[in-house]
């Protein structure tokens, strides 16, 4: 069953993927391949001895992993995230089943401290032709900013059409609203993600976006700008809704969303980091076993007062 999910990401990512590879030309597959033979190596050699063998998950850790990175991170880079990733954020655990962590931000997160340059400075503006960079390998125009990156500096905002479609800088999957938009909807059809962590990751970042923006603290954009950049969508869709990582029981699911909602909020409006998707959902990560656990002791007290009045 589980494998069967991972199949079901995979199809609602090639879309961006595809995307991916027409912003910002062919290095982005260059990019996956490598990603993802590191992953699977890393994988294989835990595994190698046992009778359990590579999971499909591996390969949704290294797609997820890659459409996070900025398009010009190194290949080297990439492949030590990655490695990282797979080894602290699983395979110390137990493997597949058994992570605490979202395995792809514990990989990101990694390279992110250890290579800020190449993590938050160098970034790409996507091609304005129609066909993109489909016939190129790479993107030479290189940017410092991102639209988060420039609203913080100057307080100017992108055209909407260019945001809700993807034709901006920053990471290689997560610029494009509309198609994040639409693997949400699949994934939410075919009960893959978890409609309670996307709706309460999304309402709670709104919610509090919308105060803070009119009250009049202007770090913080509208709350429209606020959900199409800066890669909120893509974390609530795809990282906040890992299935391991996050609680199972329904009501610790609304609890849990609302935290990473909350402190993406936080961390972009106080912290030196324009974005902060990725540091709440880990931050989510690490409270999801204990929100489980108080919300069915919870649950099972509320029971057994209800037996014992109706006794």
């Amino acid at each position: 069953m589980k494998q069967k999910m991972m199949r079901r990401v995979i199809y609602s990512l090639i879309p961006l993927i595809i995307a991916g590879i027409y912003f910002y030309g062919w290095r982005v597959l260059v990019l996956l391949t490598l990603v993802t033979l590191a992953a699977c190596l890393t994988e294989w050699i835990f595994v190698r001895k046992t009778t359990n063998k590579i999971s499909e998950a591996v390969i949704v850790t290294s797609i997820l992993f890659t459409l996070i990175l900025p398009p010009k991170v190194p290949y080297f880079v990439a492949i030590l995230g990655i490695i990282f990733g797979v080894l602290f954020g699983k395979m110390v655990f137990g493997g597949f089943g058994k992570n605490p962590f979202n395995p792809a931000l514990v990989g990101r997160a990694f390279i992110y401290i250890n290579f800020a340059n190449v993590m938050t400075v160098e970034w790409v503006n996507p091609s304005e032709m129609i066909f993109g960079n489909l016939t190129r390998y790479s993107v030479d125009t290189i940017t410092q900013v991102t639209p988060m990156l420039n609203y913080r500096d100057t307080g100017e905002m992108l055209d909407y059409f260019r945001v809700f479609i993807g034709n901006i800088s920053g990471s290689i999957g997560e610029t494009s609203a509309l198609l994040i938009i639409f693997s949400g909807i699949y994934l939410i059809y075919t009960k893959t993600a978890s409609k309670e962590i996307i709706f309460s990751v999304i309402l709670s970042f709104l919610t509090l976006t919308s105060i803070l923006h009119y009250t009049g603290y202007s770090q913080v954009p509208n709350p429209l700008y606020a959900l199409l950049t800066g890669g909120i969508l893509f974390g609530a869709v795809f990282m906040a809704t890992d299935p391991i990582s996050a609680p199972r029981n329904k009501k610790a699911k609304y609890i849990y969303g609302s935290i990473i909602g909350i402190v993406t909020v936080i961390i972009r409006g106080f912290a030196l980091f324009a974005g902060g998707m990725m540091f709440a959902i880990l931050i989510g990560n690490t409270f999801a076993p204990i929100i489980d656990e108080l919300v069915s002791k919870y649950n099972a007290s509320k029971k057994l007062k209800e037996r014992s009045e109706n006794a």
